[in-house]
């Protein structure tokens, strides 16, 4: 249903939801004059510096105590007491202070971190019981940093004991400005766009400002599971919500993750990437076929079906430019006889009516009241990776080319049949946990196939069901797979950027390399990879010496190697093991060859000394400086492997010419013909 919510002029001032800061129109689209991002701070003074380091220096003494302790309590509350500190000291060292104001809230900030760390000393926590604003910290898996996040306790929660609440999840907006000091210091002072009666709500920081995409997304999931370890969070009623770049959150948590929330309300904000850039941004776009599959990664008009599991209630005003947003996905979901509804807020520009808002909070309350579908009898779903591979009970466990079109249509037919219509799948499972099975427990479960009938086991007497599938010669066939070798599965798919949504180590090497160009360009490139890090990503990236790689660290991350197999001791175990092949004179793929001396192969492979974790050869997250001007940008620039001409120097786009990219094949080889 289009629900156009119209009222009398008295009723159409809009309300300022969160600071907002637009892209820069035809300024940002000149690849060679890139304005920084974030922009470089003010000057601190010498009063307020050296007391900020005083500070710092009594909080870090603390929080050293702090870490000798080896009690269960300390080690779990620490990233609490340590985001403050990694907040201020980051701003303090990397110039960003952005106004006076952010120096004073630093300040606040610390003295915060250090009655936190003086009360956990003592084994106290008074913040884990407080109602109303409450900042946390998780330790993020990826590169073991504390991470902060947002709180709105209802003042009603009861400790330690009450009724589990519904959360809801809201993104916020761009904000270039946006550091850890200022996200906290919000967090601290504000509830913020929404709060919903008897309602938990969540602010995940998302790494800052990358549309909570690639580190991001992990940041959202890592917090909520955290929330949910500490209060009594209602499963079933937890919401995806948030305004422009925060919309454009939604709309992707939705898309990707629709059977975790009872409803999403994404408002304002791009869902997809080429429309959006050439409308909005007004960008002349001329993508490579690989970076065109790969907006598949991110466009969530490509999966709209999927929200025939999701309630959806998108916003838009009027008169906002980024009505397109919910436009297009509007488009998108006819296409699949899906009506959207999209309450429009009367003559409002890039604002939350109020009105509107009731609306909405009236609307969501009915769905939560409802809460989510675990066991829904029909499921359509669409994915482009095995990246995002499951809905409900219905898991796609390989797909026949990685970044074209799968689809899962599954539909429950009475007590006893299940009909199953695939593209683009190769083997499937379906899981139905104890007590939500409805098939009759005495019968086996008929399942009609693409057309293909196939017997398949009854449920177990705790009502639960669990069967696989695969293709082999054209015809499904009960039961897993047994592969001979490598094959891509979910979370060891590639791309690139894949290795760094999960635990990962920079491995710089110790040995000197074949060709000086190459160690000029792999230590530029390195040192390119850990400060962007720490600016896109709000992290330190974790970096070890090739020679103290331990057998615990390839267990256990994924190993981003540089150098060449000359000067990179873990390199050279497993040169001869990858498709491509780098040796002192060439860089060889299939009957391609390049000079050594000119030309670097980047790319993401399964650990040859541990197949369940990735490496990756010479590249950090393959988006750069020109992207992250416009968060649709936002997207894997480059795809499972490609070979750089480093003689074309680095830019704000490409880390050199890129000669020769594609991806691998489903059993991680080359494609025919290369």
């Amino acid at each position: 249903m289009h629900h156009l919510f119209r009222l009398s002029a008295l009723f159409c001032l809009a309300v300022l939801l969160g600071r907002v800061a637009f892209a820069d129109g035809l300024r940002d689209n000149d690849p060679t004059t890139v304005r920084p991002v974030p922009r470089p701070g003010i000057e601190v003074p010498d009063e307020d510096r050296q007391q900020l380091e005083a500070g710092l220096s009594e909080l870090n003494s603390l929080i050293e105590q702090l870490k000798g302790k080896k009690d269960p309590l300390t080690v779990e509350l620490l990233p609490d007491v340590e985001i403050y500190h990694r907040a201020v000291s980051d701003a303090l060292t990397y110039n960003e202070f952005f106004a006076p104001g952010d120096i004073a809230a630093a300040k606040e900030l610390l003295v915060t971190g250090t009655e936190r760390a003086t009360q956990l000393l003592k084994g106290n926590a008074p913040w884990t019981t407080k109602t109303g604003l409450v900042v946390r910290g998780y330790r993020s898996r990826i590169d073991h940093s504390a991470q902060p996040y947002g709180l709105v306790i209802p003042e009603n929660y009861g400790f330690p004991d009450g009724e589990s609440r519904r959360l809801d999840l809201w993104f916020h907006g761009r904000g270039e400005t946006l550091s850890e000091v200022n996200f906290i210091n919000q967090r601290s002072k504000r509830v913020g766009n929404i709060s919903p009666a008897d309602t938990i709500v969540l602010h995940p920081y998302g790494r800052y400002s990358n549309a909570f995409k690639f580190a991001g997304e992990i940041d959202v999931l890592e917090a909520l599971d955290h929330a949910r370890q500490h209060y009594r969070v209602d499963d079933d009623r937890i919401a995806a919500r948030g305004f422009s770049m925060g919309g454009a959150a939604a709309w992707q948590f939705a898309v990707h993750y629709p059977d975790r929330w009872f409803a999403a309300n994404p408002g304002a904000g791009f869902s997809e990437t080429p429309e959006f850039l050439k409308f909005f941004q007004k960008e002349t776009l001329n993508p490579t076929n690989y970076e065109r599959l790969l907006w598949h990664y991110y466009d969530c008009t490509d999966n709209a079906v999927n929200l025939y599991q999701c309630p959806t209630i998108a916003y838009s005003g009027e008169l906002d430019i980024q009505k397109q947003a919910a436009d297009i996905m509007e488009t998108a979901l006819k296409a699949e006889n899906i009506d959207l509804v999209h309450i429009i807020g009367p003559q409002t520009k890039h604002r939350i009516h109020p009105d509107s808002l009731r609306e909405i909070e009236t609307r969501l309350a009915a769905l939560a009241a409802r809460g989510r579908e675990r066991m829904p009898r029909e499921i359509h779903f669409v994915t482009y990776t095995l990246k995002f591979n499951k809905m409900n009970w219905v898991t796609i466990d390989g797909l026949g080319e990685h970044w074209q079109q799968a689809r899962v249509d599954a539909k429950i037919l009475g007590d006893k049949a299940l009909q199953v219509k695939t593209k683009n799948v190769t083997d499937i499972s379906f899981h139905m946990p104890s007590g939500w099975c409805p098939f009759d427990i005495r019968r086996p479960v008929e399942i009609d196939i693409d057309g293909q009938l196939v017997e398949a086991p009854s449920p177990g007497s705790d009502r639960s069901w669990d069967c696989s599938l695969y293709q082999e010669d054209g015809a499904w066939k009960l039961g897993t797979r047994v592969t001979q070798g490598l094959h891509k599965k979910h979370d060891l798919q590639g791309p690139i950027d894949d290795a760094f949504l999960d635990s990962f180590i920079f491995v710089t090497p110790t040995g000197q390399g074949s060709h000086p160009d190459v160690h000029k360009w792999v230590q530029q490139e390195f040192e390119h990879a850990v400060k962007h890090w720490r600016l896109q990503f709000r992290g330190h990236a974790r970096v070890k010496k090739d020679a103290a790689i331990s057998d615990d660290d390839i267990a256990s991350a994924n190993l981003i190697l540089w150098g060449d197999p000359k000067s990179n001791a873990v390199l050279a175990k497993i040169a001869d093991k990858l498709p491509i092949r780098w040796d002192e004179n060439s860089v060889t793929v299939g009957d391609q060859t390049y000079p050594a001396g000119s030309h670097v192969p980047v790319l993401i492979f399964p650990n040859p000394l541990h197949p369940e974790k990735y490496i990756v050869l010479n590249s950090g997250f393959t988006y750069r400086e020109y992207d992250y001007l416009n968060n649709a940008r936002q997207v894997p620039k480059l795809p499972d492997w490609a070979i750089i001409d480093i003689r074309t120097p680095a830019n704000s786009q490409y880390p050199g010419k890129v000669v020769e990219a594609d991806f691998f094949d489903e059993s991680w080889q080359l494609k025919p013909g290369k």
